[in-house]
């Protein structure tokens, strides 16, 4: 069964390309056989053709039993603007590979690949996980990856890879099992905060070069799984894979789990905790105090900053004055603690950079965007996360440079937000921060790429198209991610509209659709029963 999406009459109408889905119903619910095709659930959520939605979003859609070649059509010679410096990609979903090396949802994913590819967006973000690959150590299975990267190849879009060092909560997505077993009898591989919690999801970047891992370090182990990829995707290196993501710590970011406590309902997030309390952390602080002549500083973290859910004014450590951030222990403390942030940064960094260099692919790291009480002078949301960015003090200038040193790229997210829908309480300005963190990048000639949060953000895609075409252009942005919303009726009309935004020109007068033309457009509908697929 095809699709056939027909624009105005002035813009590139693409007619008869089969998409292999019957009446454009991507059911995501839930299925024992993950590939199956299965009845409606009552709890499922479906793209329906809703026809005055996408007319709205200027499509038309047609399904028919037949197949032909995509037709451009054009009724003015008017040229349509590329996406050349541009690069438009979309995240698959986060579990498109899971338990078993199995590909969820493949049929639904085949087929929305073929939808992006209808729209012109360049590619797709696929998200490959450590704990899925590497279940015994030293022993890679990439069944599963091999089977989407060569639906993607087929589909003639490209890929980027993001390589996941961490483990995810929603879907659950653990870190490999053995490494697991050895954290149950040695927690001091996982970060800590105050209360001795430990942060699961990902290892503590003091464990770096310790041989924690049955005799092997945690670089080590990376080393052997990046290698491994490179091996196995070869055929797909710098043709299909054009960029790699290099996991840096939590959600493959580049900070400390300084937010993983959630924050109680009602509240305002406070500014995160200190994440330096595990053993291996709390050598290194000693270390270092001693280095510098204060074996008294290294004994433990601020005593006087705020829990997880406290006003980071409710406690000395971040009053915008006379806060302890500005005295001589607290620049001592934060220095070290930013540093050995940056310094893991650069440990994995160059480890890709080493690995991946002689290909033809970018390589790419993420920063986020810790935007909460930014407007305070001492930042606290950013301090946890291991920024030493201050009102008076760029901490985003060793970042920057450890990238450039690199010859990495820079992901930014956040790129939907925009600072007239942040809670007012909490002092935020992601608008502000990100600018911040765009000009220094270039001012040390790293170049950015983008992200989105996630889909539905208040007035979020137009805050994207700011951020895209403004005066600090990037070059790439990922659309995140591929799934029951993303396909929704609520959706993915917006969507589309933000594409073609992108990729065409302003229309004159003359070009647009007559009443008459708009009238003679009709949807017929399959008599074929409806197919549900399942997603994250």
């Amino acid at each position: 069964m095809e699709v056939s999406v027909i624009r105005s009459s002035s813009q590139a109408k693409i007619s008869k390309t089969e998409l292999g889905c019957r009446d454009l119903r991507f059911c995501f619910g839930k299925s024992n056989d993950k590939n199956k095709i299965f009845s409606r659930k009552p709890n499922s959520v479906c793209f329906e053709s809703q026809i005055s939605r996408f007319r709205k979003a200027g499509l038309r859609f047609t399904l028919k039993a037949v197949h032909s070649d995509p037709v451009l059509e054009s009724k003015s010679p008017a040229t349509f603007k590329s996406l050349d410096r541009l690069r438009l990609f979309v995240g698959l979903p986060l579990d498109a590979v899971s338990d078993g090396n199995s590909v969820n949802h493949a049929r639904a994913i085949g087929a929305g690949l073929k939808a992006l590819k209808l729209l012109g967006v360049e590619g797709v973000e696929l998200p490959v996980w450590w704990g899925v690959v590497e279940n015994e150590m030293g022993k890679y299975d990439w069944s599963g990856y091999l089977a989407v990267a060569e639906m993607v190849q087929k589909a003639g879009l490209k890929l980027h890879v993001s390589l996941c060092f961490h483990a995810s909560s929603q879907p659950r997505i653990p870190l490999p099992k053995w490494v697991t077993k050895i954290g149950e009898s040695q927690s001091s591989i996982f970060f800590a905060d105050r209360s001795g919690q430990h942060y699961q999801q990902c290892l503590s970047l003091a464990v770096d070069n310790l041989a924690v891992l049955d005799g092997k370090t945690p670089i080590q182990v990376y080393q052997g799984f990046c290698e491994s990829f490179k091996t196995t995707f070869s055929p797909f290196m710098g043709s299909t894979i054009t960029g790699i993501s290099m996991g840096l710590g939590p959600d493959g970011e580049l900070r400390y789990p300084s937010h993983h406590k959630p924050a109680k309902s009602g509240t305002i997030t406070g500014g995160g905790e200190f994440q330096c309390y595990d053993t291996n952390m709390l050598n290194l602080l000693k270390q270092y105090a001693e280095a510098n002549g204060n074996p008294l500083w290294g004994l433990g973290g601020p005593h006087d900053a705020p829990t997880y859910d406290q006003a980071p004014n409710s406690n000395s450590f971040f009053k915008d004055h006379g806060g302890s951030w500005e005295s001589p222990y607290g620049d001592f403390f934060l220095s070290w603690y930013s540093s050995e942030l940056v310094s893991h940064g650069n440990r994995l960094l160059s480890l890709a950079s080493s690995i991946f260099g002689d290909t033809e692919v970018n390589v790419y790291g993420k920063v986020p965007l810790m935007h909460s009480w930014y407007k305070t002078r001492a930042h606290p949301s950013e301090l946890t996360a291991g920024f030493y960015n201050t009102a008076s003090r760029n901490g985003y200038e060793a970042v920057a440079e450890m990238f450039a040193r690199n010859s990495c790229k820079i992901i930014l997210p956040g790129m939907d937000l925009s600072d007239e829908h942040q809670p007012h309480d909490a002092l935020s300005s992601p608008e502000s921060l990100l600018a911040q963190i765009r000009t220094t990048c270039n001012k040390h000639r790293v170049e950015v790429a983008g992200q989105n949060l996630a889909p539905g953000a208040p007035g979020g895609i137009e805050q994207i198209k700011k951020n895209m075409l403004g005066e600090n252009k990037i070059d790439l942005f990922t659309y995140q991610r591929m799934g029951a919303h993303f396909f929704s009726p609520e959706h993915f009309p917006s969507f589309t509209e933000f594409v073609r935004s992108l990729s065409q020109p302003e229309l004159h007068p003359d070009d647009l659709p007559s009443d008459e033309a708009e009238a003679t457009e009709s949807v017929q509908t399959s008599s074929d029963p409806n197919i549900h697929l399942q997603t994250a």
